[in-house]
């Protein structure tokens, strides 16, 4: 088997309208460091061959200007466009600002990808071990293979203390492999205590160790095989709702269900930390500090 590299895809195209602008590219330290430059960096120097961005193309000279001139010489760098109109052209709506959604997001990079690939959000820090658990793994695996993984987190480590947030509640069997993976939409720290929405838009507990998603997933390019179908039935039943979003787990799901392929769930130590809400910033900021601190990142990434 002849291994490759494994590709980074980068999940960029989001609006940040709970944040008030574009997070993915804003500034976390003094020397400029955005939270998508720590992913890179850990990638990097984990082994990954190429890096993918999704983005809308309104923010293209923005990427590039930032991105293109640290990564000249290291990495091959790619970017790919996630619009509102690349759907069937009888879902269009010009109403529509929002976009599609992380599933989406994947299904846009399919002639972007030829090999093992990540795929992350562009607004988390996942941390070096969680990049180099996930490059050793993506390395085993024969691209075509129907082998893929995601690194798990405990839901008491990835809330804000300042307001709801989404995340892939994932069900692990004895063997550690994924059952199945449901987002919900809407948890948030009532009172103290972790709470999501349920359907009917009541508040119900979520137990504090819950295994979820944070959208770091390891695929090979047989995952291209789903998902289309699903997301043209989303469409049709969405097509009046503005704000409806064709999530990644969706996809996954489909997955498991087919049940032609695994979804080994993989841990590290790594320490994850993310940013919803403006009042985040600053929490993420003293905690890049510390890292720098501690020698984990130099003073100047690139």
């Amino acid at each position: 088997m002849k291994i490759e590299k494994p590709t980074l895809i980068i999940l960029a195209a989001g609006m940040g309208s709970r944040y008030g602008g574009l997070k993915q590219i804003d500034s976390f330290t003094p020397e400029g460091d955005t939270i998508i430059d720590f992913s890179l960096y850990d990638a990097l120097s984990a082994g990954f061959g190429k890096f993918v961005f999704i983005i809308r193309k309104s923010f293209e000279k923005e990427f590039k200007e930032i991105f293109n001139k640290k990564l000249e010489g290291k990495v091959e760098v790619d970017y790919v466009f996630q619009e509102l109109e690349n759907v069937p052209e009888k879902y269009v709506n010009p109403e529509r600002t929002k976009p599609w959604g992380t599933g989406h997001a994947l299904l846009m990079a399919k002639n972007a990808v030829k090999e093992n690939f990540a795929i992350i959000n562009g607004d988390d820090f996942y941390g070096k071990e969680a990049f180099d658990v996930m490059a050793k793994s993506l390395a085993k695996k024969d691209k075509d293979s129907y082998d893929f993984n995601t690194m798990a987190y405990l839901l008491k480590n990835t809330v804000s203390d300042h307001g709801y947030v989404s995340r892939g509640e994932c069900k692990v069997n004895d063997e550690g492999f994924l059952i199945d993976v449901t987002e919900r939409t809407h948890i948030e720290k009532i009172d103290g205590k972790l709470m999501r929405e349920d359907d009917n838009g009541s508040f119900i507990p979520i137990d504090r160790n819950t295994v979820v998603s944070m959208n770091f997933w390891g695929f090979t390019p047989k995952c291209f095989e789903f998902g289309d179908q699903l997301f043209e039935s989303f469409l049709e039943a969405n097509k009046a709702n503005l704000k409806a979003e064709f999530y990644l787990p969706s996809i996954v799901n489909e997955i498991l269900k087919s049940e032609k392929a695994s979804v080994e769930v993989l841990r590290s130590d790594a320490k994850w930390f993310g940013v919803t809400y403006k009042e985040d910033k600053a929490i993420v900021q003293k905690a890049i500090e510390e890292l720098k601190m501690k020698g984990v990142y130099p003073k100047k990434l690139w």
